[in-house]
């Protein structure tokens, strides 16, 4: 029998400890869980929220933790390692699987296991943070806007350090090169395949192509079959990113991966609480027809971290309250182009 709670795994990680607080200050009661004894226990002391310890290692161990849960909020990546596992938990069991990936080889994996997922009674719904819901909003609302479109270009503008896990997750990723869709189907190009100036809000700026996950999801959302997606890069990431076509052996060597990681630890976990108040996001995108015509929209919203824990949580209570469609979903296709514009301080404007 399901209750109405649910649980954040990764509740330790640094996206994780702030979806748990955010839950916690509306009152919600969500379970802590993850592998962290220690500092789940600390957590769940400080939030008074009852906490589970196990890994994804082991199904059986998987699926007795997050037994009679309805919902579980997945935050702990990279989930190219850590999210077949889980689905398979909540496969078992019955409860909706949520994640804040970006992975696009994470939502497409997801993606094949619709008709498991059906059959089970299960969504699967990926990527519920700033990847991808206000990416994947804005690329269902161009389609409204332009129902005949066959491409679609997306890309983001952010103000801030990213996360230990969102860097290791760069790290690992480092020396794959890039994606974008063509003709419906997932194609693998050089890295920063592509430079273009785009306004994201504030400006020309040049942009870089990356394999940002609305490659996947854009496509399962809207049906556009080519898709390319854009990050807001200055001259030395251009360069950095260009040079990784040449040193991709050498930076996926386990003896780079090894240093970049060591790298990454000892830094801060992520943003601080003073730049995720005052930083923001930009978000555009383009569609075309065959036609000729175009249509281009942006978004405007909080910093990336801030935009991911109102963005989950938005998506976990309407799970909750029922809103949960078996299968795989995206966030556009479950809750509409406009579920982004009830997250606070987010401003979509049109072209």
């Amino acid at each position: 029998m399901h209750t109405s709670r649910f649980l954040i795994y990764g509740a330790n990680g640094y996206t994780g400890s702030l979806v748990a607080r955010a839950a916690a200050a509306r009152g919600q009661q969500p379970i802590l869980a993850g592998r962290d004894a220690l500092a789940l226990a600390t957590l769940g002391r400080e939030l008074a929220l009852e906490h589970r310890i196990f890994a994804l290692d082991n199904p059986i161990a998987a699926a007795e933790g997050i037994r009679g849960v309805r919902v579980v909020l997945h935050c702990a990546g990279p989930f190219a390692h850590t999210s077949k596992p889980m689905a398979d938990a909540c496969l078992l069991t019955g409860a909706h699987y949520l994640d804040i990936t970006g992975e696009v080889s994470v939502f497409e994996a997801l993606a094949a296991r619709d008709q498991e997922a059906r059959a089970a009674q299960v969504m699967l719904l990926p990527g519920v943070g700033f990847d991808v819901v206000p990416s994947d909003c804005l690329a269902a609302h161009l389609k409204r806007r332009l129902p005949l479109a066959n491409r679609l270009s997306l890309g983001f503008q952010t103000f801030g350090r990213v996360s230990r896990g969102t860097a290791t997750t760069m790290a690992e990723n480092i020396a794959g090169g890039g994606l974008v869709r063509r003709d419906g189907l997932v194609r693998s190009v050089p890295a920063a395949w592509k430079t273009r100036v785009i306004d994201f809000g504030v400006g020309p700026t040049k942009a870089i192509t990356i394999p940002w996950g609305d490659v996947s999801t854009a496509f399962h959302s809207t049906g556009i079959p080519n898709i390319e997606v854009y990050t807001a890069a200055p001259l030395g990431l251009r360069l950095a990113a260009r040079a990784t076509r040449r040193l991709g052996w050498f930076l996926g060597s386990s003896i780079v991966q090894g240093f970049l990681k060591r790298r990454i630890k000892a830094r801060p976990a992520g943003p601080s609480e003073d730049e995720r108040a005052t930083g923001m996001s930009f978000l555009w995108g383009e569609a075309k027809d065959a036609a000729g015509q175009k249509a281009v929209s942006r978004l405007r919203g909080p910093e990336a971290y801030t935009m991911t824990v109102q963005a989950a949580l938005a998506v976990v209570e309407r799970v909750l309250a029922g809103e949960a469609t078996p299968g795989f979903q995206t966030p556009s296709n479950m809750y509409g182009p406009d579920f982004v514009l009830g997250l606070e301080n987010v401003v979509r404007e049109d072209e």
